[in-house]
């Protein structure tokens, strides 16, 4: 697993589809549903974090675009 798209389909081998139409909120609920899946015991150890890592670097990256689009607005 290593981009976001590997997590969207481990989450859809589980029935999990998810756009909300904020790719920071889509990661967001992800992230949710990754770490519901492992507490169901439904995926491995290896592949939780690996999603979580993925999920949570992309969320750094998309917050701290924000901040600089917002700190050129102002």
């Amino acid at each position: 697993m290593k981009t976001i798209y590997d997590v969207q389909q481990l989450l859809k081998k589980f029935g999990t589809f998810i756009y909300v139409g904020d790719r920071l909120a889509d990661i967001e609920l992800m992230e949710d549903e990754v770490q519901t899946l492992y507490e169901a015991q439904c995926i491995t150890k290896d592949d939780y974090q690996m999603a979580i890592l993925l999920l949570r670097s992309e969320i750094a990256l998309l917050r701290d675009k924000q901040k600089g689009e917002n700190g050129l607005n102002e």
